[in-house]
């Protein structure tokens, strides 16, 4: 190594120290999923930035979707996808497919790459140790733009659930010992019913009750961005629902917002919204001075 490379990498440790000790012994819930799951280098990159976060004390709650991989499966099995207002219908044999897929495939892929980077995870489902309690979610078609419907007519969207309660008793298990927990988004009703649950809104519900130092969430997207492409960052939840009520935020962001929002609103101290498409993109968000991405605190 040069002389130039060294001192280098001597300025990005020293750079890291301070939010080390800072965060060291915190809670730091992500929710993987979409482009960061798809490209085997930013995966090994994401499982590192895990591994090294446990090791300096920090202690990493992983929520992961898999919407891409289950409707592969549906694809192959000749079952076509469809979508209300961005959830999946889920019938009971989607409902068998997407619990192969996020309690399984996905699942366990992820617990693997995190021990073949030198961690050690163990994988659950929200049905492990009744984790997540959920509730049918119910869906009127005044939110769903169906405008052959009237506005008070409920569409069943079948086992998409929401989440009622979490039961943090596992999860806490996991986070005072060496492992490192990763949740499929899948819940339990008081009847055994199982749900499919959208990622972001469990990983900000675990956040919640953990009360969370952090709640991350991957997109394919740099952050938030003002009317002129510049991302925005250090944003209060005053100044970010400004920004949706003048237009700067729509569409697709809106509720990875929904849920930024009401985490920071519910006792986590930071929501970030990050480019899961940028390597090592955890740890340059809460390591580094200028971060990557979208911070938003309550105050």
């Amino acid at each position: 190594m040069d002389t130039n490379s060294a001192h280098d990498t001597a300025r990005i440790l020293i750079e890291a120290l301070p939010y080390i000790q800072r965060f060291s012994g915190t809670t730091v819930v992500i929710k993987y999923g979409g482009n960061a799951m798809e490209n085997e280098e930013l995966k090994n990159s994401f499982a590192r930035d895990v591994v090294m976060m446990k090791q300096i004390g920090i202690h990493p709650v992983i929520v992961h979707g898999g919407g891409p991989q289950i409707g592969d499966l549906l694809e192959r099995l000749g079952k076509e996808s469809k979508f209300v207002q961005g959830m999946r219908v889920t019938d009971r044999e989607t409902m068998d497919v997407v619990q192969m897929v996020l309690g399984g495939l996905v699942n366990k892929d992820i617990v693997n790459l995190i021990q073949h980077n030198g961690g050690q995870a163990i994988g659950l489902t929200g049905k492990d140790g009744r984790l997540i309690k959920a509730r049918k979610m119910v869906l009127k078609a005044s939110d769903a733009d169906s405008p052959e419907l009237q506005a008070s007519e409920i569409i069943d969207i079948g086992h998409v659930g929401e989440v009622q309660g979490i039961d943090t008793r596992i999860i806490d298990l996991l986070a005072g010992s060496d492992f490192i927990p990763v949740i499929a988004p899948i819940g339990v009703d008081d009847n055994g019913t199982s749900y499919n649950i959208n990622a972001d809104l469990v990983a900000g519900k675990v956040a919640e009750v953990l009360r969370a130092e952090k709640l991350i969430l991957l997109t394919n997207v740099a952050g938030l961005k003002d009317k002129q492409g510049q991302i925005l960052t250090g944003l209060t939840t005053e100044r970010v629902n400004s920004l949706i009520k003048d237009g700067t935020i729509y569409g697709g962001m809106l509720p990875k917002i929904g849920c930024a929002l009401e985490a920071v609103q519910n006792g986590v101290h930071t929501a970030h919204i990050i480019d899961g498409r940028v390597s090592h993109a955890v740890l340059l968000e809460i390591l580094t001075d200028k971060g990557i991405g979208t911070l938003i605190s309550k105050d």
